[in-house]
C-alpha cells in the first residue's frame, strides 16, 4: 500500500488546523488517541476478536456516530476515562485534553480516520505518517518539542556502530518520541544484518525494548511510534516508564543503551512553599551505586546507565561538551568511567544539527566491564566532526552520509584493526586518532575535551561558509547564547 495518499490527507488536514490556531504537537495528540482508538475498533473485529479494554460507551463506533456539541462532550469525557486505565492504554490518554475546540473539525478528523484501514496497512506505511509528524513538530522550536528528537541521521549511525543483536535487551532512559528504539528494530530487522527466526521476532517486539520518559505527551508518542512499527501490542503493558529514571536504579540489567538524555545541567523539583508560593530546588540523587553525587543532570546520567548494562553490556550515549571537562564530581566519574569501562571512542558533533540551538555535543561509545584492579580504557579513539565542519538545520541538515567515514573509522566489525588517518605530517587534517588513558589521565581535572584540528575559518577566509549558511548560523548562535543567558538568570533569581 502506497502511503503518499494517506501523507497527502494527513498533512493536508493538518494544515486546515493550523489555521485556526492548532500546531503540529496538539494535532499529532489528537491524532494519537484517534489512530489508537480506530486501530482498536478494528482489532474487536474479526479475525482479530481482541478486547482492548475500552468500554463501549467509549468505543470507536459510540464516537463516530455523535455530531456537534454532543460529539464534544462525549470527546472529553472518554479521553478522561481511558486515561485511568491499564498498560498501554492509560499511558496513551494520560492527562489527555481536546485541543480541537471546533466540533465541525473534529468530525473531520475522525472522518479521516475511519476511512483508513490501519491495522493492514504496512508498519513503514504507519510509521513514515508518524515519524514525518513527530519531525515537523520537532522544527516547531516554540513548543520545545525539539528537545525530545534527536536527529535520525545520528541515531542510525549510532546503531550501525553499536550493532544490537536478536534477542538481547536495549533500554533508553529518556527515550523521548523512540528515536532510538525504531532505528535499533530497523538495524535488527534488516535482511543484510540477521535472519530472525520466530522466537527472536517475538522476543524483538515484546521483551526487547525497554525506556523511561517522565513527560505525559512525549510519553504517549513514543508508545504510539513504537506500536505504530510493530513494536509491542495494542492490549499489552507499556514498555515506557513515567518513572523519573534516575531515582533508583533499574530494575534490570540490559545488554545495549542507547540515549540522548535532556541537556541542561542540573535537576530540580518543583514545590509549594509555606507561603503558597512555587519554587524550584536543585535535585540531587543519593544513589549508593553512582560514583559521585551531583545536582548535574548530565553526570547523572552517564552514572545510571553505566549501572544499568550487564558486565559484557555496551552503551552510546550523546552528552555536551560540560560532561567531558567540568570539574568536582564530573572529574571523578571520567575517571572512574576509564577505569570501570572500556571508554573507546568518543564522536564530537557540530553546531547546528540540533532542534535546541548552539548546542556542542559529543557521543560516547563504552562498554561495562568487571571490577578489575587495572584500567579498563587502554586508549581512546576520538573522531572530529566539528572542527571546520558546518551544519544547520534547514539549509544544510546532517545527512547519514556525512557520518560514513566515521562509521567506517569505527570498525564496527572489529574495533581491534582500527587505524588513525591523522599524522602530524603526512595528513595533519585527519578526523582519526586515539589517545592512550596515561595521556588522558594526566591533563587537567582528566579533561576529555580534546581537540587537535586547527580552525580554518580563523586563518582561511576561502573557507568560510555560503553567506546564507554563516547567518543562519550567527542566528543560532545568538539564540543559543539568550537561552543560555536565561537559564543563568533563572538559577540566580530568588
Amino acid at each position: 500500500m502506497s502511503s503518499a495518499p494517506i501523507i497527502s490527507k494527513v498533512w493536508s488536514f493538518c494544515t486546515t488546523l493550523r489555521d485556526d490556531g492548532v500546531g503540529y504537537g496538539d494535532y499529532l495528540e489528537q491524532l494519537t488517541y484517534l489512530i489508537f482508538l480506530k486501530m482498536a475498533d478494528e482489532y474487536a473485529k474479526p479475525p482479530y476478536n481482541r478486547d482492548v479494554g475500552i468500554p463501549k460507551k467509549y468505543n470507536w463506533q459510540s464516537l463516530n456516530n455523535k455530531r456537534g456539541a454532543e460529539l464534544e462532550v462525549l470527546y472529553v469525557e472518554l479521553l478522561r476515562a481511558l486515561g485511568t486505565q491499564k498498560g498501554m492504554l492509560g499511558q496513551i490518554f494520560t492527562k489527555a485534553q481536546n485541543k480541537i475546540q471546533d466540533p465541525a473539525k473534529l468530525y473531520r478528523l475522525i472522518d479521516m480516520v475511519d476511512s483508513t484501514q490501519w491495522v493492514v496497512m504496512g508498519a513503514d506505511v504507519k510509521g513514515d505518517i508518524y515519524e514525518g509528524l513527530l519531525e515537523k513538530n520537532a522544527e516547531d522550536t516554540k513548543s520545545g518539542a525539539g528537545q525530545y528528537f534527536t536527529p535520525r541521521a545520528l541515531i542510525r549511525a549510532m546503531v550501525e556502530c553499536v550493532r544490537p543483536e536478536p534477542g538481547k535487551t536495549i533500554a533508553d532512559p529518556a527515550c523521548g518520541t523512540g528515536g532510538f528504539f525504531l532505528a535499533a528494530y530497523d538495524f535488527i530487522t534488516h535482511a543484510d544484518n540477521y535472519k530472525l527466526d520466530k522466537a527472536q521476532k517475538a522476543f524483538l517486539k515484546h521483551q526487547t525494548f525497554y525506556g523511561n520518559e517522565i513527560v505525559a505527551n512525549t510519553r504517549r508518542m513514543c508508545l504510539m511510534n513504537m506500536f505504530l512499527h510493530n513494536i509491542g501490542e495494542i492490549d499489552g503493558e507499556s514498555m515506557v516508564s513515567p518513572n523519573d529514571a534516575l531515582v533508583a536504579a533499574s530494575a534490570q540489567s540490559v545488554d545495549y543503551v542507547l540515549a540522548n538524555p535532556p541537556f541542561g545541567k542540573k535537576s530540580s523539583m518543583s514545590f509549594t512553599n509555606e507561603e503558597g508560593e512555587q519554587e524550584t530546588d536543585d535535585l540531587t540523587y543519593n544513589r549508593q551505586d553512582f560514583w559521585a553525587t551531583t545536582s548535574n543532570k548530565q553526570l547523572n546520567f552517564v552514572q545510571h546507565i553505566r549501572t544499568m548494562l550487564k558486565t559484557t553490556g555496551k552503551a552510546a550515549v550523546v552528552v555536551p561538551d560540560n560532561v567531558l571537562f567540568e570539574g568536582g564530581a564530573g572529574e571523578t566519574i571520567r575517571r572512574k568511567l576509564l577505569e570501570n569501562t572500556d571508554l573507546h571512542t568518543i564522536l564530537r558533533l557540530p553546531t547546528g544539527i540540533f532542534y535546541a540551538h548552539g548546542v556542542k555535543a559529543n557521543v560516547l561509545f563504552f562498554d561495562n566491564r568487571e571490577a578489575s584492579p587495572n584500567p579498563w580504557t587502554k586508549e581512546v579513539w576520538y573522531y572530529d566532526y566539528r572542527t571546520n565542519i558546518h551544519h544547520t538545520l534547514k539549509k544544510k541538515p546532517l545527512r547519514f552520509e556525512d557520518l560514513a567515514e566515521f562509521i567506517q573509522c569505527y570498525n564496527p566489525q572489529n574495533r581491534n584493526k582500527r587505524k588513525a588517518t591523522w599524522h602530524q605530517d603526512k595528513n595533519p587534517d585527519g578526523r582519526w586518532r586515539s589517545f592512550s588513558y596515561k595521556d588522558l589521565v594526566a591533563r587537567d581535572k582528566t579533561s576529555l575535551d580534546v581537540f587537535w584540528l586547527k580552525d580554518k575559518s580563523l586563518t582561511d577566509l576561502d573557507n568560510l561558509p555560503e553567506p546564507d549558511e554563516l547567518a543562519e548560523e550567527i542566528i543560532e548562535n545568538l539564540e543559543a547564547g539568550l537561552e543560555s543567558f536565561r537559564a543563568v538568570l533563572a538559577e540566580l533569581s530568588p
